[in-house]
């Protein structure tokens, strides 16, 4: 069950504004630096490279903007976001819907993923190569909720399956552990994380990506209506430096891999060409001829799907949901 969207945390008191002083050529000049605290979702990781290069090459601060990552699981970033209480959140394209249908005023503004990074991960011998090929398989993801199960089911949806013709067995985020002991032969996960750790461990999987088969609304940039109204230059200075830290990052994996080491405590400890395979495979779902831009059929595709899980009553008017007029 998706974690219900709570409001217990709206009182506490955010400080989001601070005056600084920033240097310009020769002189130094007294602007206003926006303090954003920004929700994650996940743990410091390689995946969020390219915020990492956009604080360490300056492009935020150019954008007066002092960015504070948050990776707090107990932060939920799109309850605030819609309560007035932050500007921003990195949320996915579901979240943006759930939240709608709840009265939250929310908003997407700019699209980091341009495709849905969910694959399902099955053992070689059980010869899973399209979406017809799971009828009658036990499947194991994190839990009935959020985008490993999202990515599921639209799977099944795009094979004429539905989800009683698959067994889906709660197990955790312990996706690796479970395939590699043999308790599960098919597990949901990350394109960029469980395929990629489990073949650098020696086992060979079949991946079927959802990418492959539809099209879907993935992680991006979560704002308001209210700060769309108020402050839609913050919007828009986000959206500037975000579209330029993945523009280098694509440029240059390399180079924003170094970066990310500044940030990531512990990655310099991890194997360097499984941290770099993930980089690479994430950069497949960033790419697009506009940064940031939200296709309105993914759209579509993510609001028809919800319906089909009955987890929202009813299509949502997707004109308030997202925009692209804020992309650089």
């Amino acid at each position: 069950m998706f974690k219900k969207l709570v409001l217990l945390m709206l009182g506490l008191a955010l400080s989001l504004s601070a005056c600084g002083n920033v240097q310009v050529g020769n002189e130094t000049d007294i602007v206003r630096t926006r303090r954003v605290k920004l929700p994650m979702g996940y743990i410091p990781n390689i995946q969020y490279a390219p915020f990492y290069v956009a604080v360490d090459k300056g492009y935020f601060a150019e954008e007066g903007i002092e960015l504070e990552f948050d990776y707090s699981f107990e932060t939920d970033g799109v309850a605030l976001v819609g309560a007035g209480e932050l500007p921003f959140a990195v949320a996915s394209g579901e979240q943006v819907l759930l939240a709608r249908s709840q009265g939250l005023p929310v908003v997407y503004t700019f699209a980091w993923y341009q495709q849905f990074p969910i694959s399902i991960i099955s053992a070689p011998e059980l010869n899973i190569h399209e979406p017809a090929d799971l009828r009658g398989q036990d499947i194991g993801l994190p839990g009935l909720f959020g985008a490993n199960y999202i990515g599921l089911q639209a799977l099944l949806f795009s094979a004429g399956l539905k989800p009683a013709d698959v067994k889906m067995d709660a197990i955790g985020f312990n996706q690796v552990e479970a395939f590699a002991a043999k308790q599960k032969n098919i597990v949901v996960g990350y394109a960029a994380n469980e395929p990629i750790v489990l073949r650098s461990l020696g086992y060979e999987v079949n991946e079927l990506r959802v990418a492959d088969y539809v099209q879907l609304t993935a992680n991006g940039i979560l704002s308001s209506e209210l700060t769309i109204k108020n402050e839609p230059e913050l919007v828009r200075s986000m959206a500037r430096a975000l579209a330029r830290g993945i523009a280098d990052t694509i440029a240059n994996p390399d180079a924003a891999y170094t970066i990310s080491l500044k940030f990531v405590e512990n990655l310099a400890d991890q194997d360097k060409a499984v941290q770099l395979q993930i980089l690479y495979t994430s950069i497949e779902f960033w790419k697009a001829e506009k940064i940031g831009y939200s296709d309105p059929q993914a759209w579509e595709n993510m609001n028809d799907l919800l319906v089909k899980m009955e987890l929202i009553p009813a299509p949502l008017d997707l004109s308030k949901a997202f925009t692209n007029e804020f992309i650089p």
